[in-house]
């Protein structure tokens, strides 16, 4: 009971959120967001149906979903084959590469800006989606490669040496044994990393440009212009997404 009382504190300020998107500005004005209760009529789509008609806005939706998709699944898929890599195949070096990844944990992401920022632009990737995706997926390995290792050393070796009796080779065994039993670390990984990516502002503010800049930046650009402009604001960061 406790817990779901602290549950509920914790998601007052997300259901906030998105009943203020569903009323207007003059409604939002006039009373706090806790009226819809009392008058349920205050609730309309009036402010998603203005977001949807901002061209800018809805560009940067598929802007957000062409960055996050693909970075989530590159993490999934290398964080996968690593990971494995790691807690099952014998390679020189296998303990020190894997310390090696561990330490890139503790890199703050302002560290790398500058000198990827740099190489971005020599190679002709700077400002481009390819250069906001490839930088996601190098920030999140590390960590992908931490938690699949130590969820795929768990699993019992005497499987994987009976999948081998059977004349299964090492793809064989991690997609048909591996990846099935690693099903609940892999879904978490997707969730951490798919969040992280959408709701990035800093690398997409600084590798992306006005062409292809997603929805955390293309709201933070319509501050900048109409200051409290709560109706475009609440509907954009309460989106299903």
């Amino acid at each position: 009971m406790f817990l779901i009382v602290v549950g509920l504190f914790w998601l007052v300020p997300t259901i906030g959120l998105l009943l203020s998107s569903l009323r207007t500005p003059r409604d939002m004005a006039a009373s706090g967001w806790w009226e819809v209760f009392t008058k349920p009529s205050q609730l309309t789509f009036e402010s998603y149906e203005e977001l949807l008609a901002n061209g800018d806005i809805t560009d940067s939706l598929v802007n957000t979903v062409l960055i996050t998709v693909p970075a989530t699944v590159l993490v999934v898929v290398i964080g996968s084959l690593a990971g494995y890599a790691f807690a099952w195949m014998e390679f020189p070096g296998r303990d020190w590469w894997f310390l090696g990844v561990v330490g890139l944990l503790v890199v703050p992401v302002q560290v790398a800006l500058i000198p990827i920022a740099e190489l971005f632009g020599g190679i002709g990737l700077f400002g481009s989606i390819t250069g906001v995706i490839l930088f996601h997926v190098g920030f999140g390995l590390p960590f992908a490669v931490f938690l699949l290792r130590n969820f795929f050393a768990e699993i019992p070796r005497e499987l994987l040496e009976a999948a081998r009796l059977d004349g299964a080779g090492e793809l064989r065994l991690f997609a048909r044994v591996v990846m099935p039993l690693g099903g609940p670390a892999i879904a978490s990984l997707g969730i951490f990393q798919f969040l992280w990516v959408w709701n990035d502002m800093l690398v997409a503010l600084i590798f992306s440009d006005s062409g292809n800049q997603p929805i955390t930046v293309a709201l933070q650009t319509q501050v900048r212009q109409f200051g409290n402009n709560i109706d475009v604001l609440a509907p954009g960061r309460s989106s299903p997404w």
